[in-house]
C-alpha cells in the first residue's frame, strides 16, 4: 500500500531544492574545513612560542595585532578583487590554499620572526578570501534564499571553531604541539577542494571581460545599504572579543572556586556560547527570508538586542554559573543571527557589480569595530572597572538597535 504524500510536501521539497544547492553546500563545507584547519595553529600558537621556542607573551600580542591588522586590510582590497565574476573565483581557490599552506608550516618554525611572517601571510590570505566567498554564494542561490544559505555558511563555520580546538587537543596528544600544527594543512587544502566543487557548480560569468580594479567605497555607502553600514558599525565598535566574555566570567568565578576551575568552567561557558551560535544560523536565516524584504534588518535588529542583554548581564551578575550561562548563552544566539543577517543584508541591498566591494567594506568595518571595542572596553576594565566597560559596550549595542529600527521603517 503506498502512502500520499502531503500536498505540501513536494513544494517543501523544491524550496529546500533551490537553495541549498551543491554550490552552498560546497562553500558551507570550505567553511567547516576551513574553520578546522586554522583553528589547530591558533589553539597551539601560544604553547608554541612559550614552550617550544622560548618566546615572550608579548611576542604572541605582537604576532596577533599585526596579523589581525593585515587581515583587515586584506579584506577590503579582497572586496575590490571580488567585484570582478571572474576574478572572484580565482582569489576564493587561491585564499583557502594558500592560508592552508603558511599555516601549517607555522608547525616547522624554530624562530620568532618566522611564526610572525607565516602568521601574518596566511591571515592577510584568509582576509582576501572572504569577500570573494559571501560573493560566489550570493551567485548561485535567489534574493529570497539569502538568509537560509549565509545561515547554512555561518553554521558549518561556526561548528569548525567547535571542532578545530578539540581535534588540536587530540592530535597534540598524540603527536605533539609542531607535528599538529603541520597536520593542519590537510582540512585546509580539503577546503580548497570544496571551493572548486562549489565554483564547478555555479554558473559561469556571461562576460568575459575583466572588470578594472578600482576602489569604489562611496556607491557603497549610497542609500540603504550606506545607512546599513553605518548601523553594522555601531555594533561592531560594541562587539567585544569573546576571549573578554571568557575574562569577565573567569574572574567573577575565581574567588569561589580557584583560578584553575574558574578557567575551566569560563571555557565550558564559551563552548556554550559556540554551540548557541551554531545552532542559531539556520533559524535566523530562514526567519529573515519569511519576513520579507525588511527581514534581515529585522533579524540583525534582534540580534544586537541579545548582546544589548548579555552586556548588561555581564556588568551586573554575580558569580553563579548558571546565571552567567544566560549572557553567554544570548550572546552566542546573538551573534549567529547578526553574522546571517548582515551578510543576507549586504547581499539583497548591494548592486551585483558592487558586490564584492560591499562585503569586503563590511569585512573591514567588522575588524576595525572588533579592534576598537577590545582596546577601549579594555582601557575602562582597568581604570574603572569591568561593569563599566561592559555598559559602555551596552550604550552602542542600543544605539544600533535604534539605527536598525530606523532603518527597517524606511
Amino acid at each position: 500500500m503506498t502512502t500520499t504524500p502531503a500536498p505540501d510536501q513536494p513544494a517543501a521539497e523544491s524550496e529546500q531544492e533551490r537553495w541549498l544547492t551543491p554550490g552552498v553546500r560546497g562553500i558551507g563545507s570550505a567553511s567547516l574545513l576551513a574553520d578546522v584547519g586554522h583553528e589547530i595553529p591558533t589553539a597551539l600558537l601560544p604553547s608554541l612560542l612559550n614552550s617550544t621556542i622560548g618566546a615572550p607573551a608579548a611576542a604572541l600580542g605582537a604576532i596577533e595585532g599585526v596579523s589581525d591588522a593585515l587581515a583587515g586590510a586584506a579584506r577590503f582590497g579582497g572586496g575590490v578583487l571580488a567585484d570582478d565574476p571572474v576574478r572572484r573565483r580565482t582569489v576564493a581557490v587561491g585564499g583557502y590554499a594558500t592560508t592552508a599552506v603558511l599555516g601549517a608550516a607555522i608547525g616547522g618554525a624554530t624562530a620568532v620572526w618566522q611564526v610572525g611572517v607565516l602568521r601574518a601571510a596566511a591571515w592577510t590570505a584568509r582576509g582576501l578570501r572572504v569577500p570573494a566567498r559571501n560573493a560566489l554564494l550570493a551567485d548561485i542561490v535567489p534574493a529570497k534564499a539569502y538568509g537560509r544559505a549565509y545561515g547554512f555558511e555561518r553554521m558549518m563555520d561556526n561548528l569548525g571553531a567547535i571542532f578545530g580546538p578539540l581535534l588540536a587537543l587530540g592530535l597534540v596528544a598524540w603527536l605533539g604541539v609542531q607535528w599538529a600544527i603541520g597536520l593542519s594543512v590537510i582540512p585546509g587544502l580539503l577546503a580548497a577542494a570544496a571551493i572548486v566543487y562549489a565554483i564547478r557548480h555555479t554558473p559561469r560569468p556571461t562576460s568575459r571581460d575583466k572588470v578594472p580594479l578600482r576602489i569604489r567605497v562611496r556607491p557603497v555607502l549610497h542609500g540603504e545599504l550606506g545607512r546599513l553600514m553605518g548601523a553594522v558599525a555601531a555594533f561592531e565598535v560594541g562587539n567585544v572579543a569573546a576571549t573578554l566574555l571568557i575574562l569577565r566570567a573567569t574572574e567573577l568565578l575565581t574567588p569561589d572556586h580557584g583560578a584553575k576551575t574558574a578557567t575551566t568552567i569560563a571555557l565550558g561557558l564559551y563552548t556554550a556560547y559556540n554551540v548557541a551560535a551554531t545552532l542559531a544560523s539556520v533559524p535566523a536565516g530562514r526567519l529573515a527570508d519569511r519576513l520579507g524584504a525588511r527581514g534581515p534588518l529585522l533579524v540583525l535588529a534582534a540580534g544586537v538586542a541579545a548582546f544589548a542583554a548579555a552586556y548588561g548581564l555581564f556588568a551586573f551578575s554575580g558569580a553563579v554559573v548558571t546565571v552567567l550561562a544566560i549572557p553567554f548563552l544570548l550572546a552566542g544566539v546573538g551573534i549567529g543571527a547578526v553574522e546571517t543577517a548582515q551578510h543576507s543584508a549586504v547581499a539583497a541591498l548591494a548592486p551585483k557589480d558592487l558586490r564584492g566591494s560591499a562585503f569586503g567594506l563590511l569585512a573591514t568595518v567588522q575588524s576595525l569595530g572588533n579592534l576598537a571595542a577590545s582596546a577601549i572596553a579594555g582601557i575602562l576594565w582597568s581604570a574603572v572597572s569591568p561593569a563599566a566597560a561592559f555598559t559602555y559596550l551596552t550604550a552602542w549595542m542600543l544605539l544600533a538597535f535604534g539605527g536598525l529600527l530606523t532603518i527597517a521603517r524606511r
